[in-house]
């Protein structure tokens, strides 16, 4: 293998910032992954002059042969394409480096090679910077990386035996050769996911069960910041050690106070930063050298002042991650776990939640302080509560690792302004939503300049990181870009729905949801009864329950027989059940009795007028004697006009949520059942797709330049993934024959009935925070009318497919339900998966669309007439340059 030359004073080409990433080693501490850079040749000869004997003959393959410092300080410069080097941090030393260098003879293999510092070689750093590796290879045309390694080396021939990727060894003998298939591999994916999750888990342990507090700019005065969160770790029963820092006091609420981290009697967990913007970094640093495991910088002046600020609180992230710190914030309000093992309230909000059984995420400090205080009101319990502010470091994706796993949350509420990394998301909250709700407000964003647009044509915009390797949740990226323009609504939703999060777009819909959830059960059906004492309230249920995608249906004839024999002949026993002004608790309770009872109801909205009957505590009882009754359908009640009813409606574990007006306990119910129907599918999976050729498609992008890309191209580009394009160039070129797409068979010849059905389009975008969008809908009035588009994120499983063409409002126009036979909705379903499997593997696909589809009978597939391809206008990727 040739290795490129250089020059003695290189003109060192761009550095991808990109790359630069924190992470996590297996044991859960901190680092930074970045690229090489030519001013950490010093760095670097220090690293190598650092390594033993032993770790120095694995490297090299045999006898150790110590190079010049001239020599080492080359590593340094690399060209970022054909040769690439990642370091990992400890503060601001190297503790492992990866390298790889392009074969010019083979240019989509390379040859890698690991070091790692000796007193961190059982720490998991070389699975780390192979995952990283990995995929900057794979972004940069590499398929396989080739390593020769010694076979006594039996560290490092674990890393690739246990990395999941495919990969092959050579003969036994004293070097093993591998080659390393950096394709992602489902296996690979799920182990990455394995060794990250018990990283994230062990990281935040730290921050939220810390053994030991330090308030750093604690304050005597009582009112002030640093005094209060003082005196909530004391109120709130923290079992740990609380060190009030504060150079010119002896004692802060009543605990002795330090001068400074240095003096404190031991190294604590945690460490809450309360202190001018300006002292902070330097407050950062002494926590790394007293062995501070996690910070909470509650301190604002950083990113929400301007770029230099932004630029700051970043250097910080960097700085606290290689030093093995967590960070949570700059401007944020704490972190409260209220868990048994915990107990702790690391916050200076003034009012402190309760135990219970919901976890919140903010990225709102301020909006914070309202949150605990309206949940107070609510009676809404909280197991942990964390504002994360800024989110350079932790995030919305390592809190939902914890709470995961936490026995003590069963339902987690997020508050979410920017996706740092939304892939990482849909990933975690895919694996946690079957098993606990995730309720998310959102408040959503027009479509800007590079979004996908109503209509499915696509957007302008770059492509996002399509492999989805960010870590961190701020706003912006750890290489210190300002934000991209926030993502489109559509794609919002679109990636909570294929996520199984329940989307609101308030904080009093959030707040509706959760209370139903965290103490009922989410209703198997969507068929709701409506029970009242009073006709109005009960229509406009109705309406908010059809609103909600609930039913109201009518009741079956035992159940109207029960509620005759019980109400007396003046009783309306249709649904709703108006039991009239005169009903007692005792009517009550037998009609709900009887609804939860039938067969076809799966849920009951319970109103009360207290103005037309007395003794709401007497009709609250009888509720929750039925509620308690019937533990598998979920009651909520609206008691209009009654104050402090929500306390009725408790009985030590058994709570009935109950709401101001009935439309919030329609719509709370509409997001569980919603929920519910979710969870009850079977999870997708993303298809091995035959007659898929990506070499082939790789090829043919090499000699494309980035804009539009010539139908004949486009069209061979299609048919790499079984696609047929009929209009490519007439008479030549795959795909000439209509109607021989996914779901055709050869010789079928249907193209007698092209246009017998609806016509169709399918686009991809380049969301500029998701990545590729597919959006698909029909032709016509019903896309630029009526904005009925489906639009989802990729990768799409055969789930996603499926609920993507079926949920059109034109749906009964494509199976069959109104005018005609419908269309072929299994090979519909194929070619949006072969086209997100066709974004997925050429990250230089920039903006496609398949215009107009012909969408023919069952059996007859699906014919595309029309493709559009854009390649993105940026270095290209996948040879030496």
């Amino acid at each position: 293998m040739t290795t490129p030359p250089y020059p003695e004073d290189p003109q060192q080409p761009a550095y991808p910032d990109d790359l630069e990433q924190p992470g996590l080693v297996r044991t859960g501490r901190s680092t930074f992954v970045r690229p090489i850079r030519p001013e950490d040749a010093d760095r670097l000869v220090a690293f190598v002059g650092g390594l033993s004997r032993a770790t120095l003959a694995y490297r090299s393959l045999g006898p150790v042969i110590r190079a010049r410092d001239d020599v080492i300080r080359r590593g340094a410069y690399v060209d970022y394409l054909n040769e690439l080097a990642l370091v990992a941090l400890a503060g601001d030393e190297i503790a492992g480096l990866v390298r790889y260098v392009r074969d010019t003879d083979d240019p989509d293999h390379a040859e890698v090679t690991f070091t790692i510092r000796d007193d961190d070689q059982s720490e998991g750093f070389g699975r780390l910077l192979l995952e990283h590796i990995a995929a900057a290879a794979r972004a940069r045309g590499i398929r396989v990386l080739k390593a020769d390694v010694l076979a006594d080396n039996t560290r490092m021939i674990n890393v690739f035996l246990g990395s999941g990727y495919r990969v092959e060894s050579g003969p036994p003998g004293q070097i093993v050769h591998f080659d390393i298939a950096v394709d992602p591999q489902a296996q690979a994916v799920a182990r990455a996911e394995r060794r990250e999750h018990t990283a994230v888990r062990r990281s935040l342990r730290p921050l939220l069960e810390p053994r030991s507090v330090a308030v750093i700019g604690a304050n005597r005065s009582p009112l002030t910041i640093g005094h209060e969160i003082v005196a909530n770790l004391l109120r709130g029963g923290f079992r740990g050690s609380v060190f009030p820092v504060n150079p010119r006091a002896g004692q802060v609420a009543g605990a002795r106070a330090y001068p400074s981290v240095r003096e404190l009697p031991e190294p604590p967990d945690l460490a809450l930063i309360a202190v001018r913007a300006e002292a902070v970094p330097e407050v950062v640093r002494e926590c790394a050298e007293a062995g501070v495991k996690a910070v909470v910088v509650v301190s604002t002046g950083f990113g929400e002042t301007g770029a230099a600020g932004r630029s700051t609180e970043l250097e910080l992230s960097r700085f606290a991650r290689a030093s093995g710190m967590r960070l949570v914030g700059p401007n944020c309000m704490g972190v409260v776990n209220t868990t048994p093992a915990a107990r702790l309230a690391a916050t200076f909000s003034p009012a402190l939640p309760t135990p219970g059984r919901v976890a919140m995420s903010s990225q709102s400090g301020p909006l914070g302080l309202a949150v605990l205080d309206f949940a107070r009101r609510l009676r809404l319990g909280f197991s942990g509560f964390v504002s994360v502010g800024h989110a350079v470091d932790v995030s919305t994706n390592d809190l939902l690792q914890w709470w995961e796993e936490d026995p003590e949350t069963s339902v987690i509420l997020l508050h979410v302004e920017t996706f740092g990394n939304p892939r990482r998301f849909a990933r975690i909250a895919r694996r946690v939503a079957p098993r606990k709700p995730i309720i998310a407000v959102h408040p959503g964003h027009g479509h800007a300049t590079g979004h996908v647009d109503p209509g499915g044509r696509g957007g302008s915009g770059r492509r996002g990181d399509p492999g989805g390797r960010g870590n961190s949740e701020g706003r912006g990226n750890s290489a210190g870009h300002a934000d991209p323009p926030g993502p489109s609504d559509s794609a919002v939703s679109s990636l909570f729905a294929q996520s199984g999060v329940i989307r609101t777009r308030s904080l009093q819909e959030l707040f509706d949801a959760a209370l139903l959830l965290a103490h009922q059960p989410p209703p198997p059906g969507n068929r709701v009864a409506v029970i009242t004492n009073a006709g109005g309230p009960a229509a406009l249920t109705v309406g908010a329950c059809v609103a909600g995608g609930l039913r109201v249906p009518p009741l079956g004839e035992r159940t109207r027989e029960t509620l005759r024999t019980a109400l007396g002949p003046g009783a309306e026993v249709a649904n709703p059940v108006d039991l009239t002004p005169m009903a007692t608790a005792a009517h009550y309770r037998q009609a709900l009795d009887a609804v939860l009872a039938d067969d076809g109801i799966d849920a009951a909205i319970v109103l009360f007028m207290p103005p037309l009957a007395d003794k709401p505590d007497e009709v609250a009882a009888a509720i929750l004697d039925a509620a308690q009754a019937a533990p598998s359908k979920p009651v909520v009640a609206s008691f209009l006009g009654g104050a402090g009813v929500a306390d009725l409606l408790h009985r030590g574990e058994l709570v009935v949520p109950t709401y101001a007006f009935p439309e919030s306990a329609a719509a709370s119910l509409g997001h569980a059942a919603a929920y519910q129907a979710w969870r009850s599918t079977p999870a997708g999976v993303v298809p091995d797709l035959p007659r898929v050729d990506p070499d082939r498609a790789r090829s043919l992008l090499a000699g494309c330049a980035p804009g539009p890309v010539p139908p004949r191209i486009a069209a061979e580009l299609l048919d790499s993934y079984g696609i047929a394009v009929r209009d490519a160039e007439p008479g030549s070129g795959p795909g000439a024959e209509p109607g021989s797409g996914p779901g055709s068979e050869p010789g079928s010849e249907p193209g007698s009935r092209l246009g017998s059905g609806p016509d169709a389009f399918l686009s991809v975008g380049a969301d500029p925070v998701f990545g590729p969008v597919v959006a698909f809908g029909l032709t016509g009035d019903y896309a630029d009318l009526m904005a009925d588009v489906a639009h989802r994120v990729t990768p799409l499983s055969d789930r996603d497919a499926r609920e993507m063409v079926r949920s059109l409002r034109a749906a009964p126009l494509l199976d069959g339900r109104v005018g005609g036979p419908g269309v072929d909705l299994a090979a519909l379903e194929e070619t949006v998966l072969r086209i997100s499997a066709m974004v997925e593997d050429l990250p230089e696909i920039e903006a496609m669309e398949l215009r107009p589809i012909r969408l023919l009978p069952p059996g007859d597939g699906v014919a595309v007439t029309r493709a559009t391809i854009r390649l993105a206008d940026e270095t290209r990727k996948g040879g030496p340059s």
